[in-house]
């Protein structure tokens, strides 16, 4: 697979919805993630990351203007052991739950489907990472409608194994902009993961369209140790 430019897939995109990224920093030592929102409407823009615990959660930037809190209030970010989970919806909280009662990433997610949001019916992403005695892997994963059709669920799940240095994936929501929007297609993109925390995050949140952002994570876990160091930006402050 060629590797993508990130930034650019970014800034050619004014709405790619929810994103995932996962990977290894070029020097190897670190896991990386990251986490993005987009909103259209008023609903989902007024909204802001915020932690909780070990993770983050969505929460209402003027809880007066919450209209509808189902799908767009969730924890994207939840730690079990030494796995991290990060999704665009409540099946991290499946996922979690599940695991603590020894079922798999994958099993947890047969509970699941894409979200009853028609006629866009927005598909359910999902990563997981795992980090024990110095080794990296992560799975990622897409639940979407059968091209549009809510009575069937397609499953897709993508497991990267000893992840190289310097490469990661990003799956996203939608595939651009449109009415309906149209799902992701296709396995993760490869792309480039750098060194610098800094660097990556000022990246993707000054290549995300400028209309549609609304929040952004970024966590680089050390491989050895398992200290991580986080950034959060928001939209609104």
């Amino acid at each position: 697979m060629e590797m993508i430019s990130l930034a650019q897939t970014l800034r050619e995109n004014s709405y790619p919805g929810r994103g995932i990224v996962i990977g290894r920093s070029e020097n190897g030592r670190k896991a990386a993630a990251a986490y993005f929102i987009m909103g259209r409407s008023e609903n989902s823009r007024n909204r802001i990351f915020a932690e909780e615990g070990e993770g983050i959660r969505t929460q209402a930037f003027d809880p007066s203007k919450l209209t509808d809190p189902s799908l767009i209030i969730y924890a994207p970010v939840r730690v079990l052991g030494n796995r991290t989970i990060v999704t665009n919806g409540d099946q991290t909280d499946t996922i979690y739950e599940c695991m603590e009662k020894g079922m798999t990433f994958e099993q947890a997610l047969r509970t699941r489907e894409f979200e009853p949001d028609g006629p866009n019916y927005t598909p359910r992403i999902s990563g997981i990472m795992e980090i024990e005695d110095g080794q990296f892997n992560y799975s990622m994963s897409i639940l979407k409608s059968n091209n549009g059709d809510p009575s069937s669920c397609s499953r897709y799940t993508f497991s990267y194994e000893n992840c190289p240095a310097g490469e990661g994936h990003f799956i996203h929501t939608y595939q651009w902009d449109g009415s309906p929007l149209p799902s992701f297609e296709g396995e993760p993109k490869l792309i480039a993961i750098p060194d610098d925390i800094e660097k990556f995050t000022n990246m993707l949140w000054l290549n995300l369209n400028e209309d549609n952002k609304v929040s952004l994570f970024v966590r680089y876990i050390d491989i050895e140790t398992g200290k991580y160091e986080t950034r959060i930006v928001n939209k609104n402050e």
